[in-house]
């Protein structure tokens, strides 16, 4: 049997690794100066990825564990962001890990960029509010994907399935 651990709870245990005073920085998403791609308005974006993935890909909301069907999913393909259909992922570096999320061992490359992900911003739990995140983006367009974290003795990319399309090989 497998204890049930939340991804904010797996994302805060993991940074006190890998980001030791990460408050020396702050990313807030559309205010750093970096001009996307594929741009879009909050209604465009709205039409395009409907409500709830919506809020998972521009809001930085996480999806329910094991609420994509790709979460366990070792199949031939590759993994390509839902705003702007830029290929970020290969299902070879996929791994399982019965937490409920997408795990990749890497992106493609030039396809992602990362950022600081504050606790307040994203509902963490209060008693994390002094550790900060590594947030992965689309380069394209800037959609959240997800977290780098520490899990089962791996730094693996947690991705949310709700911002992929899978396409088979």
């Amino acid at each position: 049997m497998h204890a049930r651990i939340s991804r904010r709870t797996l994302l805060a245990s993991s940074t006190a690794m890998l980001v030791p005073g990460a408050a020396a920085a702050r990313f807030v998403s559309g205010t750093d100066g970096f001009s996307y791609e594929v741009t879009r308005t909050r209604e465009e974006w709205i039409e395009l990825l409907g409500e709830t993935t919506f809020r998972i890909m521009r809001e930085g909301h996480t999806e329910t564990p094991k609420s994509d069907p790709h979460w366990d999913s070792l199949a031939p393909g590759s993994y390509a962001c839902r705003g702007c259909a830029l290929k970020l992922y290969d299902a070879e570096w996929k791994v399982v890990v019965d937490i409920g999320w997408l795990f990749f061992r890497h992106s493609e490359p030039n396809t992602v960029l990362t950022a600081v992900d504050w606790p307040e911003e994203s509902g963490m739990a209060a008693e994390f509010s002094t550790l900060a995140g590594i947030e992965v983006h689309c380069r394209r367009c800037g959609s959240h994907m997800g977290h780098i974290v520490w899990v089962e003795d791996k730094l693996l990319h947690c991705v949310n399935g709700a911002g992929l399309s899978f396409t088979a090989a």
